[in-house]
């Protein structure tokens, strides 16, 4: 039996999705769920690092991604896959 602690955020329908290990994607689970409500504060105190907005900022004080893309501008175009749009030759 695995335990798995989650804080998840509901869809806008009120479902919630819950990620699974891969050694439980396969056959059947049984779940079990406490449901409580989390004040924002604690949420982001748990993650790693502090809020999204904090990550961001430590990506820009390490030099962003320069070394993975050193230019955005020619990696968009070449994923980028142009199309012949409707009614347009």
């Amino acid at each position: 039996m695995n335990t798995i602690t989650a804080i998840l955020e509901a869809d806008a329908d009120g479902s919630l999705h819950l990620p699974l290990p891969p050694e439980l994607r396969h056959g059947k689970v049984k779940v079990e769920a406490k449901l409580e409500a989390v004040p924002e504060r604690e949420e982001t105190s748990e993650q790693p690092g502090g809020t999204v907005l904090d990550a961001l900022k430590e990506l820009r004080k390490a030099g962003g991604l320069r070394d993975v893309i050193p230019d955005p501008v020619a990696w968009q175009r070449e994923l980028r896959k142009d199309r012949p749009l409707p009614g347009r030759g």
